[in-house]
């Protein structure tokens, strides 16, 4: 009885280490694919920094080539374009894609909620980024990696994007939560910031940085769940997710939709860099 209750906590264990890592990879395990062809590794850090140093075989695809000009910030371009970019650098959407940044996970997760938009299946990000890779010990290299061009098809995914008019609407609760994942002082108004002070009207906020430990690895499932709860967020809410460009927003949705399951996630495009645009031309009318 002894052995079988041992056996039975190990599988549970087991259970809730997968659960957990779903669709994040640790720099041990990217370690032993850098070389498999199914494999694409892509570096979310600017060209410059990519040049300087990275990880071996990994491309480079910096997040802000894959947004529209104008004067709002981070609007992603037409799904086409972003699928002729992606296959003139080698990424191809039917393989394993792996993305990773400096350290801060922003960036990559950024990249993840793209390719996630962009209907990509195989899609995850190494935690912890560059900083975890490093402290593994694993090889780095400046030399850039020779890229081949490959297929991306593009196969958007509505149900995970959100625009203003929802956005309104979750601010309205109800079976909504909108989600301000920016700094507390972001949040309140007090930190110095080009935009109008403050956040969108009925936003909840939690600082994406608290979904991190000590080593900028993404905490357990148990953690996250219980601090999500604690700002109300719970699978029966639809969660649309926001920031100043929701850039921040990415690793927020990758740990609600991929760690805890939550299926009604959404995050907001446009962010408050439109909301507060649109609020300028309001007053002006």
């Amino acid at each position: 009885m002894k052995i079988f209750r041992i056996i039975l906590i190990a599988f549970l264990a087991g259970i809730v280490s997968l659960g957990n890592a779903q669709d994040l990879i640790k720099a041990n395990e990217l370690a032993k694919l850098l070389r498999k062809p199914d494999v694409v590794i892509i570096s979310a850090r600017k060209a410059t920094d990519y040049k300087k140093v990275h990880i071996p075989n990994a491309i480079n695809v910096p997040h802000t080539e894959l947004y529209k000009e104008g004067p709002i910030k981070s609007i992603l371009k037409p799904a086409n374009e972003i699928a002729a970019i992606l296959s003139a650098k080698g990424v191809s959407s039917d393989k394993q894609i792996i993305v990773y940044d400096e350290g801060s996970g922003k960036y990559a997760g950024r990249l993840y909620w793209i390719f996630k938009h962009m209907g990509a299946e195989k899609v995850k990000m190494l935690d912890g980024n560059m900083k975890a890779w490093k402290a593994a010990r694993k090889p780095i290299t400046g030399a850039p990696t020779k890229v081949a061009k490959a297929t991306f098809s593009a196969k958007p995914n509505a149900a995970i994007l959100a625009d203003m008019a929802e956005a309104k609407k979750a601010a309205q609760g109800g079976s909504y939560v909108l989600l301000d994942v920016r700094k507390p002082d972001e949040f309140a108004g007090t930190a110095e910031t080009k935009l109008r002070k403050g956040h969108i009207p009925g936003a909840k906020n939690l600082d994406f940085n608290q979904l991190l430990d000590s080593k900028g690895l993404l905490k357990s499932a148990n953690q996250l769940k219980s601090l999500f709860a604690s700002k109300g967020i719970t699978p029966d809410k639809t969660i649309v997710l926001y920031c100043e460009t929701s850039t921040r927003a990415g690793m927020v949705y990758l740990a609600l939709s991929s760690i805890l399951n939550y299926t009604k996630v959404k995050v907001y495009d446009g962010a408050y860099y439109e909301w507060q645009a649109n609020a300028a031309n309001e007053v002006k009318g």
